[in-house]
């Protein structure tokens, strides 16, 4: 069984930046293909990003990309997501996933249990 523990989340600015963690525990990470969600209130969750076992392939939604960077340490456990560009709009709780497969839509095995993330106008 694996378990996924996210931090990183807080109240920012318009503009500003934020690290988003996710520490893994039980199975073998390196084994995992990683994957990170958001859900707004009111909203339906959606997919962010995602990187495979090794870090070599990453894939990202059209809303955050070019501004929200996933990468992974498998010798940590660790798979990250950086925020920049911030804007009112990403407010909402961030998931990270983890699975067998690579994928944008919500099919993971084992997820956490979010971290609030608040972009102010």
């Amino acid at each position: 069984q694996v378990q996924l523990v996210e931090s990183g989340g807080g109240l920012v600015q318009a503009g500003g930046s934020l690290r988003l963690s996710c520490a893994a525990s039980g199975g073998t990470f390196s084994w995992l293909s990683m994957g990170w969600f958001r859900q707004a209130p009111g909203k339906e969750r959606e997919f962010v990003a995602s990187i495979s076992r090794s870090g070599a392939y990453t894939s990202y939604s059209d809303s955050v990309k070019g501004r929200f960077s996933i990468s992974r340490d498998n010798a940590k456990k660790t798979v990250y997501l950086q925020l920049d560009s911030l804007r009112p709009e990403d407010t909402a709780v961030y998931y990270c996933a983890a699975g067998s497969i690579q994928t944008t839509s919500p099919q993971y095995n084992y997820w956490g249990q979010g971290t609030q993330v608040t972009v102010s106008s």
